[in-house]
C-alpha cells in the first residue's frame, strides 16, 4: 500500500467567493487559520489523520487519500495517482492536491 501526500494549494477567503454571504452572519469569516498554501502532509498506510491537519477537512480529504492509497485513480484526471479536492467549508474552503507516493 502506498503513502499519500496532501499539499495545500489554495486557502480561499470568503470575499473571493461571495460578494454577500449566503448565510446570515454579523461579519465575514476570516480564511482558514489552520492551513497555509504550500503546506504538505503525508498520510501513512494506517490512514490516521496527519498531525496538524484540520479535523473538518480530514473528513472529506481522507476519502480521496484512501482511493489513491489503494491504487485507484480518478478517470477525469489525466495524471494517474493524483486528484484535487477541497474541505467541506463552503464559505472559505481550502483546496488540496492529493497524490500517491509510488515506492
Amino acid at each position: 500500500m502506498s503513502k499519500v501526500k496532501l499539499t495545500v494549494l489554495k486557502v480561499m477567503d470568503q470575499k473571493e467567493i461571495f460578494t454577500e454571504s449566503p448565510v446570515e452572519q454579523s461579519k465575514p469569516l476570516p480564511p482558514c487559520s489552520i492551513h497555509h498554501e504550500g503546506q504538505e502532509f503525508i498520510v501513512e498506510p494506517d490512514m490516521n489523520m496527519p498531525e496538524g491537519f484540520c479535523h473538518w477537512a480530514w473528513s472529506t480529504v481522507k476519502n480521496s487519500a484512501k482511493i489513491l492509497m489503494f491504487g485507484g485513480n480518478y478517470p477525469w484526471q489525466e495524471e494517474s495517482g493524483v486528484t484535487v479536492t477541497c474541505c467541506t467549508d463552503g464559505l472559505r474552503p481550502v483546496i488540496y492536491k492529493v497524490e500517491r507516493i509510488e515506492d
